[in-house]
């Protein structure tokens, strides 16, 4: 009986210790495993507005997320100067300005494999259709330059508003964390049933809404499709040329001259009290927003004289007549300007202009509609000398034009897109979130990593391939000999306990 035990024990023992070691070794070579990034991918964007051109440098990893690069903002420049479109005359210009801006953030060996993009917007949108030849020569002189740098030049192209619209909208959405958030292992999911956030976007020459509506089927036509981290979204966007900030103030300009019957003096209700500035008629009236508007004696360098008498209601009053609200007849799901467009929904985002002016309006993040107007009418009553010591940053540029700019915003906020006191605080004015900037550009470089392709990963294991097989395979088998071993001797212990006894029966002779 001893000698049938000490077998079994012993094939005990090592069927549990090949067990313990094939769970080890298989718990070592997942967790021990190092993952090797192929490393990190640059992209450059310029995003060249109406009033200014800005450098964006982006990075992300290689390997990207299912199938869209996990993006962030590194480094952001914005180029001495006035927009691209304003170089017409002297494309060549264009050259020094950007040489200051462009990146040293990039290793040099990796400039050759780093994408950079440009895309102009609303102010070339306006030069193309003034004037296709000057556009294109900017356009043509800009790819010549780039043409001569390290990088992966991929083309300038001027932007449609759609386009620009939903690059806004990917870009907060991407940025709150509404398309993408990481789980408690680290790695990335789909936010789950995570709402997206409208955005809203006030550029030099155009501004633009773009958010999902209640029923995206409804509003087709308007509708674009936008595919992220193997999700479609269907955002409604609407981009409205000649309402970007600037472009709008001079269609006021031109609306008081107008008005004034051609004096060479005029009062402009919008400017700071006792603010005075010469303007040439060029300033205002060479904009093909203003052409409607031009007097039949219009020469572009005839100045006129504007005296600010800080008069919000007046303000008010002429800043409505930049919007066309008679063009719907009373159509409910048409604000302004016969378009068309589906009721609001949601929380929305506002950057660019609108965080610029609700900044100097000393407000801040999300704020009922009634303080937004108080603020308003204080600012707009303040005379020029109070306003040097109200603002954060002085310019003169922008320090007379706030005014202005919080009558337009009210204006196209509340009886453009129909936000009411009851909506108004689902509008966050925000600039960045942590240390990206809101803005299209991001969108547009998330859009184009879809169609880099991504690098896989470099996995490194604790153990070669070939060992770990090898050790899986004689253990599994030691395990399996040690199993039938056991059996065997099971079956060898049940048959001797069936043997009939014979019993001897002594039977006396």
């Amino acid at each position: 009986r001893m000698l049938t035990r000490t077998p079994s024990v012993v094939a005990q023992v090592f069927l549990l210790l090949s067990i313990v070691l094939v769970i080890a070794i298989a718990v070592i070579q997942i967790n021990q495993q190092q993952v090797l990034s192929p490393g990190l991918k640059y992209g450059i964007v310029l995003d060249a507005g109406s009033s200014r051109t800005t450098v964006y440098v982006y990075e992300w990893p290689a390997e990207k997320e299912n199938n869209t690069g996990v993006v962030s903002q590194t480094f952001k420049c914005n180029v001495k100067g006035p927009g691209i479109s304003s170089y017409e005359s002297s494309p060549g210009a264009l050259a020094k300005p950007l040489d200051d801006c462009l990146s040293k953030r990039i290793p040099v060996h990796l400039h050759k494999n780093t994408s950079l993009y440009l895309g102009a917007t609303a102010g070339m949108r306006l030069l193309r259709l003034q004037n296709e030849s000057a556009a294109n020569e900017v356009l043509a002189s800009i790819q010549n330059y780039f043409r001569a740098q390290p990088f992966e030049f991929r083309g300038a192209q001027i932007i449609t508003g759609p386009e620009e619209g939903v690059y806004g909208w990917i870009t907060a959405n991407y940025l709150m964390g509404n398309f993408l958030e990481r789980n408690l292992w680290r790695t990335w999911v789909h936010p789950y049933r995570k709402e997206t956030m409208g955005a809203l976007d006030l550029g030099g020459a155009s501004t633009q809404i773009s958010f999902i509506p209640e029923d995206s089927e409804e509003h087709f036509n308007s509708t674009l499709q936008v595919k992220l981290y193997g999700y479609n979204y269907n955002v409604y966007t609407h981009s409205y040329q000649c309402y970007g900030r600037d472009e709008a103030e001079k269609r006021l300009l031109a609306l008081l001259l107008q008005k004034s019957n051609g004096s060479a003096n005029v009062d402009n209700p919008c400017y700071p009290q006792n603010y005075n500035t010469a303007l040439t008629m060029k300033y205002f009236f060479g904009s093909l927003c203003t052409q409607s508007l031009r007097p039949a004696n219009y020469y572009p360098n005839q100045l006129v004289n504007f005296h600010g008498t800080g008069d919000p209601g007046l303000c008010q009053e002429m800043v409505s007549l930049l919007f066309n609200f008679t063009a719907c007849r009373d159509r409910e799901d048409c604000p302004f300007n016969g378009i068309h467009q589906p009721k609001t929904k949601g929380n929305f985002v506002a950057f660019s202009g609108f965080y610029y002016t609700i900044n100097a309006l000393n407000l801040s993040g999300h704020f009922s509609l009634d303080d937004f107007n108080s603020s308003m009418w204080f600012f707009c009553s303040q005379s020029w000398a109070q306003l040097q010591f109200m603002l954060p940053k002085f310019e003169e540029i922008y320090a007379r034009s706030y005014c202005f700019s919080a009558n337009f915003i009210y204006y196209l906020l509340v009886h453009g897109y129909n936000f009411n006191a009851e909506t108004w605080p689902q509008i966050h004015f925000q600039k960045e979130v942590g240390n990206s900037s809101i803005a299209w550009s991001l969108g547009y470089m998330l859009s184009l990593t879809n169609m880099i392709p991504a690098e896989g990963k470099l996995i490194q294991l604790p153990l070669k391939p070939s060992l770990f097989a090898g050790l899986l395979v004689f253990l599994t088998a030691t395990a399996l000999l040690c199993l039938l071993f056991l059996v065997y001797l099971c079956i060898v212990s049940h048959n001797r306990k069936n043997v009939p006894r014979v019993e001897h029966v002594f039977v006396p002779e």
